[in-house]
């Protein structure tokens, strides 16, 4: 049985379920705001019956609420959900971590340090929002090195609904000079094939996650992409 087929989506849907979840991500649909089927119908140019499906496929991802009498919005995860995610997390990316160190390639370890080299730079230079987008891009290519697709399913939806959080924590005053050596010791781990010393590393940044989170949401800031 296919994703789509255990969703209820149809491979036309499809662009509809991508496009609202890419809208919360980046931060352009932002929590409690409605999500009219009018209007969301008019943009991505889909029948309502494709955008009701994505709403619901999205609502089971948690991403969406749907209101009695009012429809749906994007819900907001409160700060104590959003630990509980961060600790699956924990657990669920020093696998990945873990799994990455035993399968990267030399290529693949390259391109890790070049990665690592590029976060320096940018905390260095101050590049709060480039060191974010390097954040998540290091996250998301040791999920691909990993192999592991169904723990990256998994951290791929829990980041979606913890992404105001994220971006939160992306805007913490001090946050990437603290959470780049943590970075550096996860590549430095995987680079030398130390699967234990990988898992330890990625736990601690978790971890370190964790610990300011609750700092973190003190942050007004509203929009803006993801950690």
């Amino acid at each position: 049985m296919s994703a789509d087929e255990v969703s209820g989506t149809s491979g036309r849907d499809r662009p509809v379920v991508t496009g609202i979840r890419e809208a919360i991500l980046s931060g352009e649909f932002v929590p409690n705001q409605r999500l009219v089927e009018a209007d969301l119908s008019e943009r991505f140019a889909a029948s309502r019956a494709s955008v009701r499906a994505a709403l619901l496929e999205l609502t089971n991802e948690g991403l969406i609420e749907r209101v009695q009498n009012r429809g749906a919005r994007v819900r907001a995860v409160p700060l104590e959900e959003a630990i509980e995610i961060s600790e699956v997390r924990m657990v669920v990316e020093g696998l990945c971590a873990a799994k990455a160190a035993h399968r990267v390639t030399e290529a693949e370890s390259g391109e890790l340090q070049d990665i690592g080299e590029s976060m320096r730079q940018a905390v260095s230079s101050g590049d709060v929002l480039g060191y974010s987008r390097l954040n998540e891009r290091l996250h998301r290519r040791i999920r691909e090195i990993s192999g592991q697709r169904t723990a990256a399913t998994v951290l791929e939806r829990l980041r979606a609904q913890n992404v105001r959080h994220q971006f939160r924590l992306a805007m913490h005053p001090g946050r990437s000079a603290v959470s780049l050596p943590e970075h550096l010791a996860i590549i430095d781990a995987i680079r030398a094939n130390d699967a234990d010393a990988a898992e330890r590393a990625a736990r601690a940044h978790l971890r370190s996650v964790i610990q300011t989170l609750p700092e973190a949401a003190q942050n007004p800031a509203e929009r803006g992409p993801a950690r």
